[in-house]
């Protein structure tokens, strides 16, 4: 299983994600397009019933822009991506950590330090920077990824869809952050051409600023 080879050879993903389960006291659900591109760039939009997306979350590197655009649009500029994210879901990971775990690499540049098989006949290897993989046998010779644990979360993978995850569920481990989000994905594709301007959102004119407290308050009452 070449992990590292694999993850690295991925450069660009775009997908649409089914989301539910809580974050905090929230409860999340709802569909998201998402694309990303290495190094960190990603873009992230709020599928909404009818009109126009719910939100628009786009990112190069540690500088994001959040729209909201419906009803009255604000807009939330310079921020960094991760705690942007961790407002409105929970998940506070930068583009290339959540890449890595909705591909199935866990990090961004998985490094194998260290393997063991268990008596249940599955197998465990330990990553560079303290990060786990656990991996059930799979026909002659195959292994596939069930779990992981990484900084701060824990990992499962119940489906696949050929090389890439099919539903992947979240889990926080720290106490103070009340995550378990469950991702469905679809229409996964990879080392697509995405133009720089997937990853720039259009800002209308008269959208009101606003913080990440603002955004949390926000996040908080709807």
């Amino acid at each position: 299983m070449q992990i590292a080879a694999a993850c690295t050879s991925v450069r660009t993903v775009t997908a649409e994600i089914g989301m539910s389960g809580r974050a905090g006291r929230q409860k999340l659900r709802g569909r998201v397009v998402a694309g990303f591109a290495r190094p960190a760039s990603m873009r992230l939009e709020g599928v909404a019933p009818f009109g126009p997306p719910a939100f628009i979350l786009v990112a190069r590197g540690e500088n994001a822009t959040l729209l909201l655009p419906r009803d009255e649009p604000r807009v939330l500029r310079g921020a960094p991506p991760e705690d942007i994210l961790g407002a409105l879901t929970g998940v506070a990971l930068a583009p290339a950590d959540l890449q890595a775990i909705l591909t199935g690499c866990v990090v961004p540049a998985p490094q194998p330090v260290d393997a063991r098989r268990h008596a249940n006949g599955w197998a465990s290897i330990e990553l560079f920077g303290g990060s786990t993989l656990y991996l059930q046998p799979a026909g002659q010779n195959g292994w596939v990824l069930r779990a992981a644990k990484r900084d701060g979360w824990q990992i499962e993978y119940p489906a696949w869809s050929g090389n890439f995850p099919q539903t992947v569920r979240l889990q926080s481990t720290q106490p103070n952050v009340n995550v378990d989000l469950t991702a469905t994905l679809s229409q996964v594709e990879t080392n697509k051409d995405l133009e720089e301007a997937a990853f720039a959102v259009t800002v209308p004119p008269g959208a009101a600023p606003i913080t990440l407290d603002d955004l949390r308050i926000y996040e908080s009452t709807n």
